[in-house]
């Protein structure tokens, strides 16, 4: 429903035969250019590659020239009869009007989303009980939830035996385990954040709700029983969305915010404590020193990255800015995933059956590239062959085969 991050958007689209909007990106490992006095001097993709690798003063300067003319008009409009630019105008007018009924549509998708998620909750809340041990499900949910398929008659009676005792066993276990921590697990974005040491915290996690705000935007809560890592019972995420609309009239992402977690003293869970040995110079005794230093754990996910302030983004370079946007774009889908995934669908990522349905997607945005790559290993093979009838060639002439062999692996 919601753009990603896009921090400033172009006021006007630009014509066909106007300067891109986006600046081109000039590196080493651009491709030529294609400059007439180039083609002429006949410079290879190499060759063009030095010469931007060698010469950063000229890459600084084209970039900046480039930057210069982002979303300048090239005169192509203005050069059109007045009747066909009224008509241009004319279209914007009408565009206007499209845009206006995007937003109402965007609006009205959100009313209806609330609506739902309020028939919604009384399911989530009726899950969490079942989870955390007070309540359990009813007969008839029970049967609705068991597999279609026909379990197997002949299954042999020490596979019934141990079954039997270990439901014995689980008697007095009381709702289920590590419910939540099994689910994030399961999710590959989530799965990746979580550490060893976090584990051992999130084990206490007993729920995961989800609210909208009144204006565009959602909270995450997440839910923990007393623990010995904080004493927060709720710790919440919110992320909040710009006051324009998109220009396809979707709400755009503009930050989030993060409670602080109130870490029982050595306890936490984001940073760590490193030791390290110093000798005085002149009494020659040692001392270790201790810090701490901060350290990858999903816990770092309530202190979200900040989007840099107008004034600071001009000052950063290129490297710095695309960094904090990457971040801010994976802080973003991990919270839409968890919004839209893993609340709504929690009990198919603790038994993990979700994640079939997450490689079948996969699988299918990559669809299109498994032939591009037999193409390439087809061209592969050809070339080994060509290479290996040029080292018999060379052969013929008196040069020893070792040779060629050890040129064609450098």
């Amino acid at each position: 429903m919601a753009e990603p991050i896009k921090n400033r958007r172009p006021d006007t689209a630009p014509t066909p035969q106007n300067t891109p909007l986006n600046n081109a990106p000039i590196s080493s490992h651009a491709q030529q250019p294609g400059v007439a006095s180039i083609k002429e001097e006949d410079l290879d993709r190499a060759a063009a590659a030095s010469i931007f690798a060698q010469n950063p003063a000229l890459v600084q300067m084209i970039q900046g020239r480039l930057g210069s003319l982002v979303g300048r008009s090239s005169g192509y409009i203005e050069s059109l009869p007045q009747p066909v630019r009224q008509r241009v105008s004319g279209l914007k007018g009408i565009q206007q009007q499209h845009s206006k009924l995007e937003a109402e549509f965007q609006e009205e998708v959100l009313q209806l989303e609330k609506k739902y998620f309020a028939k919604f909750t009384p399911l989530y809340e009726k899950r969490a009980q079942i989870v955390n041990g007070k309540t359990e499900p009813t007969e008839e949910e029970i049967q609705a939830g068991k597999s279609q398929e026909e379990e197997d008659d002949e299954e042999d009676a020490a596979a019934k035996s141990a079954e039997k005792e270990k439901n014995e066993e689980a008697v007095n276990v009381s709702g289920i385990p590590e419910f939540w921590l099994s689910a994030m697990k399961n999710s590959i974005s989530l799965a990746e954040m979580i550490t060893d040491r976090d584990e051992e915290a999130l084990r206490s996690l007993t729920d995961i709700r989800m609210e909208y705000l009144d204006k565009p935007g959602f909270r995450l809560i997440f839910e923990f029983a007393d623990n010995e890592f904080f004493t927060n019972k709720t710790i919440t995420k919110t992320y909040f969305y710009q006051t324009e609309n998109g220009y396809g009239g979707d709400f755009i992402y503009d930050h989030a915010e993060g409670d602080k977690i109130d870490w029982k003293e050595g306890r936490d869970l984001t940073v760590r404590v490193e030791s390290k040995k110093q000798r005085n110079k002149n009494t020659k005794q040692t001392r270790i020193v201790k810090k701490t230093v901060p350290t990858e754990s999903f816990f770092n996910f309530f202190s979200p990255p900040k989007p840099p302030k107008p004034e600071e983004d001009e000052e950063e370079d290129d490297d710095a800015a695309s960094d904090i946007e990457e971040r801010l774009e994976l802080d973003y889908q991990l919270g839409e995933d968890i919004k839209e995934k893993l609340i709504p669908r929690a009990i198919d990522w603790f038994t993990g059956e979700a994640l079939a349905f997450e490689e079948l997607e996969d699988f299918d945005d990559e669809e299109g590239y498994d032939d591009e790559d037999d193409e390439d290993d087809d061209l592969s093979e050809d070339r080994d062959d060509d290479e290996e009838e040029e080292s018999d060639d060379e052969d013929d002439t008196g040069k020893p085969k070792q040779e060629a062999a050890e040129c064609k692996q450098s």
